[in-house]
């Protein structure tokens, strides 16, 4: 499907009917193809057509995603969202920041409570961190909600969709890729030439198998079920609000977790229940009639109407690759790192490996990189995805704290008994609710993790290090506080400046979109007259403390961490590449300490008009 200029497919006819498109025709010659329309691919395609590549898209589906899978969108992704225009589009269709996070802990939904906890950055010890650390909301938008918007975007974009074709193999020489799809309506096979191939074909991927990278870990280790479903359940809910319903009832809490899970996928009537099961027992009854009962005892309320609308089963995997790259093959998402969606890493990291691939792909084809760069993607996201593994795996296993405090060994009525052990006046009743204070402060490491989220940091050919400034010192816990920095290969710091108007912008609005920015103050005359004598097309200059990007609250003097006549180069994606803590006054050296800069970071392909 090639969107006309100007116009993209609706995303009520995505999501509403499958959308088909007339079998391929001759072999199609693209910058870049990319297999897989899922959070990762129409992210990298969305970017990619904004950079002006041309981009193919190809999905063996006949629609996007058809179950709630992902929702909860981090700050991160939110960013990334924003730079790619698309923010205000994914936040019309996501469940608000302040309905996310009072996080419940109950023996059903109209039972006993047992505990609360404010998540994803809601709660007032917290809310702070997150709103001075970025300038985007968290938010929670379903997947079949979120892809419509990327892919629309994309379409507008100048992206092209081929959905029902299916990826068979590739080869690749010195220039370029040639792929084999089938069309799957038609079955005609057909081939496309594309200068770079990127694998956003989710888990079990066979870009990944067919470019020989290896994936390590464990697939398939334990097992869950979860059941969509109907159910208006406002009068128990509303006043807590939450995504996240945790149900402490020893008859649905089964596995490693040991709770039931109740998440809201639409305020709140819309539901997903999940509860494990033991795989080498067989696979589950899924049909309603077996999945009701389990339902009614999590929402605790015989009378309260409930509709089944599709039940699945999974499997908890702990793999990811090493390596993310293969020659002209690139490989993202889901392909590479592969976990269970405890603390709502997935599909956020997806985005980002995305963000990152494509403006290394953009300043490739379009020759302003040495193709070294692209060696830079995989140093820089094979490590986040390793890491991101672990964290939603050992998240899991952080439950069993809370889980077990609730057992008792009492078979006739195990729920009245835990009940009564958690609300026991005795000393091992004060024991006990010491115990579930601490282990409420360890899920803070998964529902509260800013930075996780926010704190990465890339090294590879791509930054180029202060040697200078020495090694970073954490003043908090890195997994759960936001440490902003200007250091090379740290997230640009989120600060508040403002426009001629006297409107607020980020920092964040004022680099990217697909180019460098040379960030320095009033006194870094210097450097722009330096940029300038380069006049690199992917390179602008922001000087902050001009007319237009004003910091009144010197918000940005304060955590710039270089001089006012020093430097800070950004990257498309918001990291920095190399920075200047001196003060320079002299055009000449400037110039030559940023030639050399972009010179380590691009090639000698960058310094060309």
């Amino acid at each position: 499907m090639r969107a006309a200029a100007g116009r993209a497919p609706g995303r009520g006819a995505l999501l509403g009917r499958r959308q088909r498109l007339r079998p391929s025709g001759p072999d199609v010659d693209v910058d870049v193809l990319v297999v897989g329309s899922g959070p990762m691919g129409s992210t990298t395609a969305l970017a990619l057509a904004r950079y002006g590549v041309s981009v193919r898209v190809v999905t063996k589906r006949r629609w996007l995603a058809d179950g709630p899978r992902a929702h909860v969108t981090n700050q991160r992704a939110m960013e990334v969202f924003r730079d790619l225009g698309v923010e205000e589009a994914v936040s019309a269709d996501a469940v608000p920041w302040e309905l996310m996070g009072d996080m419940v802990f109950a023996t059903s939904v109209a039972g006993p409570e047992v505990a609360r906890m404010h998540a994803f950055g809601s709660g007032p010890d917290r809310l702070s961190d997150y709103l001075t650390g970025s300038p985007c909301p968290m938010a929670d938008v379903p997947q079949p909600l979120l892809e419509p918007v990327l892919v629309d975007a994309a379409a507008v974009a100048g992206a092209e969709y081929a959905f029902c074709t299916e990826y068979l193999s590739h080869t690749q020489d010195e220039d370029g890729v040639t792929t084999t799809v089938l069309d799957r309506l038609s079955g005609h096979r057909s081939t496309v030439r594309s200068r770079y191939l990127v694998g956003a074909d989710g888990a079990g991927s066979k870009v990944v198998q067919d470019a020989g990278l290896r994936i390590e870990g464990v697939m398939g280790r334990a097992a869950s079920m979860y059941t969509v479903f109907s159910a208006d359940l406002a009068r128990y809910v509303a006043h807590r609000p939450s995504v996240l319903h945790w149900i402490m009832n020893p008859a649905v809490g089964f596995g490693e977790i040991g709770m039931g899970t109740l998440r809201a996928v639409r305020p709140w009537d819309l539901w997903i229940a999940g509860w494990g099961y033991d795989p080498d027992a067989g696979e589950p009854a899924t049909e309603p009639a077996a999945v009701l009962p389990t339902i009614r005892a999590m929402i605790g309320d015989l009378d309260v109407a409930v509709e089944v609308h599709s039940t699945s089963t999974w499997r908890i995997n702990q793999a990811w690759a090493p390596v993310y790259s293969a020659g002209r093959v690139h490989c993202g998402g889901d392909a590479v790192h592969r976990h269970p969606p405890s603390g709502g890493l997935g599909s956020n990291t997806s985005v980002q490996d995305g963000f990152n691939l494509a403006w290394k792909l953009a300043h490739v084809v379009k020759g302003w990189a040495h193709p070294r760069l692209l060696e830079s993607y995989s140093d820089e996201r094979a490590p986040v995805g390793e890491q991101v593994v672990a964290h939603a795996n050992r998240a899991r296993t952080d439950y069993q704290p809370i889980a077990d405090l609730f057992r008792t060994g009492v078979q006739d009525d195990p729920v009245a008994a835990g009940v009564a052990r958690l609300r026991d006046p005795g000393p091992q009743g004060v024991a006990d609710r010491e115990a579930l204070s601490r282990a409420l402060e360890l899920k803070d490491t998964e529902h509260n993790a800013h930075g996780t989220e926010l704190n990465q940091r890339y090294a590879s050919c791509a930054v180029v290090p202060d040697e200078a400034a020495g090694p970073e010192v954490w003043r908090r816990d890195p997994g759960l506080h936001l440490q902003a920095t200007t250091r090379p290969g740290a997230k640009v710091p989120h600060v508040w400046l403002v426009d001629e108007a006297g409107r607020k912008l980020s920092t964040l609005d004022v680099t990217g979109g697909g180019r460098f920015s040379l960030l320095t103050g009033l006194a870094g005359g210097a450097w722009r007259t330096a940029a300038e004598a380069l006049d690199l097309p992917h390179l602008r200059t922001v000087v902050i403390g001009d007319a237009g990007v004003r910091d009144p609250y010197l918000a940005w003097h304060r955590v710039r961490e270089v001089a006012e006549a020093g430097a800070v180069l950004v990257r498309p994606d918001g990291y920095v590449a190399w920075r200047c803590a001196e003060p320079v006054t002299d055009p000449q050296d400037a110039q030559t300490r940023l030639r050399g800069a972009v010179a380590a970071v691009l090639g000698a392909q960058g310094l060309a008009r």
